[in-house]
């Protein structure tokens, strides 16, 4: 897709997205592309204080009311089941969700990737496992109501290539490549069932390369330049992915630039 082209041209005009996560980051480049597209269509952009966010407030001074701000926290599952009802009540039928939070590391919590066994504890592998997979899950299950249509429509939960069992052939980071591929299983299940429910609905998940973020500013001395990606540049590369898939591919796994990752 090129600067001027617009996201996911096969999916209907007046798209309806949900971005949760999508106050910084990643997250909020897949906002930034979304709103250019032609048409109608709204977003929601979750995030613990997204009816705060400066940057979200930027973009509604261009889109209005297209960008619809909903403050939800992966850690409260009381709120998040009211954020979620309330996008329901406000778009009843999705055609795109983005489940982009995730956590590798936190210094508040003296939280790091384990590099040996001993390193590993049960409070930090815990968050972890609520935030990288049970919290996007819950969302997920608090909007599939809305995916009961027969129009085009997907389901991405950002993943890692570090969540694949069968290519792990570095270990280490044990706490983070087992919530991921944990949240790749939740994946898979998630597509067998909605298969049946909502047949035209995609649910897949995504690699998205090394990105130029918060989560992984303090492993970056190794990556290439030319494979170290910008959020807006991995944005882009994700939605045309996304956009080439079709029911098919329901339940798979795949890379940045579209190639299948082993489980």
């Amino acid at each position: 897709m090129s600067a001027s082209a617009h996201a996911l041209p096969s999916f209907p005009q007046d798209l309806h997205a949900v971005v949760q996560g999508g106050t910084r980051g990643l997250g909020l480049a897949f906002v930034e592309a979304l709103l250019r597209r032609p048409g109608q269509g709204r977003v929601h952009a979750t995030g613990r204080r997204a009816t705060a966010s400066p940057e979200l407030a930027r973009l509604r001074e261009v889109h209005g009311d297209r960008l619809v701000p909903v403050d939800l926290d992966l850690l409260d599952e009381p709120g998040l089941h009211r954020a979620t009802a309330r996008i329901r009540e406000d778009a009843p039928r999705l055609h795109l969700l983005l489940n982009v939070s995730g956590v590798l590391h936190d210094d508040r919590r003296g939280m790091a990737p384990e590099k040996k066994l001993e390193q590993l504890r049960a409070t930090h592998a815990l968050h972890a496992f609520a935030i990288n997979a049970l919290g996007p899950t819950l969302v997920t299950a608090g909007l599939a109501e809305s995916f009961r249509h027969g129009e085009r429509a997907a389901i991405a939960n950002l993943s890692a290539r570090v969540g694949s069992i069968g290519d792990n052939g570095l270990g280490g980071w044990y706490s983070y490549r087992a919530t991921k591929a944990a949240q790749n299983q939740f994946t898979r299940t998630t597509a067998i069932e909605l298969r049946r429910r909502s047949p035209e609905t995609v649910v897949v998940a995504l690699h998205p390369g090394t990105v130029d973020t918060d989560l992984s500013a303090p492993f970056q001395r190794g990556v290439k330049p030319e494979k170290l990606f910008t959020p807006e540049r991995a944005a882009r590369q994700l939605l045309d992915v996304l956009d080439g898939l079709t029911p098919a591919d329901s339940g798979g796994f795949f890379a940045w630039d579209g190639a299948p990752i082993p489980w």
